[in-house]
C-alpha cells in the first residue's frame, strides 16, 4: 500500500458528511495512512466546535471521536516533528500545527492530503518546491491517485 499523510480536515470528513467526504473515505482503502499524534486533538476540537454550533449533538461528537480514535492511521510522535514543523511554519508563514503534517510527509517522502484551502494557498505562495511536490488538496486526490 502507498503511504499517505492526512490531516484533521480530511479525517473529520470520515464521520461528518460534507463536501469532499466521498474522496476522504476512499483514502481509507489502498493507502497506508499516517499523521502526527496532533490529529486526534485537532479532530476533537472540530467536533467540539460543531457541537457548540448545534451541527451535531454531544452524544454524536463522542461517537464520532470513538470512530476517529479507532481509525487505521499510524500516529507519529510530535517530538520527532517539532523542529521541522517550526522551520516550515517560519518559511511558509503558516501555523506550526498544520506544518507538522507537512514535516511528516517530507520525512516519509510521501504525499500529504488536506482539505484546508488556506494551507494549500500558503504552500503554493511559498515557492517551496519540495513542499508543493508532496501537497495534494482533497479535491485533486481523485484525479491524481484514483483516476
Amino acid at each position: 500500500m502507498r503511504p499517505l499523510v492526512v490531516d484533521s480536515s480530511v479525517a473529520v470528513k470520515w464521520v461528518i458528511s460534507e463536501d469532499g467526504t466521498d474522496d476522504a473515505i476512499r483514502l481509507r482503502s489502498g493507502f497506508q495512512l499516517s499523521a502526527p499524534e496532533l490529529l486526534l486533538p485537532e479532530c476533537a476540537n472540530v467536533l467540539w466546535k460543531k457541537t457548540q454550533r448545534g451541527d451535531i449533538t454531544p452524544d454524536q461528537s463522542l461517537l464520532f471521536a470513538k470512530v476517529l480514535s479507532q481509525a487505521e492511521v499510524e500516529l507519529v510522535s510530535m517530538k520527532s516533528l517539532f523542529e521541522d514543523s517550526l522551520r516550515l511554519a517560519n518559511d511558509l508563514g503558516h501555523p506550526a500545527y498544520d506544518c507538522a503534517y507537512i514535516a511528516l510527509a517530507l520525512d516519509r517522502k510521501c504525499p500529504f492530503v488536506t482539505a484546508d484551502q488556506r494551507l494549500v494557498r500558503a504552500v503554493r505562495r511559498s515557492g517551496r518546491k519540495d513542499v508543493e511536490g508532496i501537497l495534494v488538496s482533497l479535491p485533486e486526490i481523485a484525479a491524481r491517485f484514483q483516476g
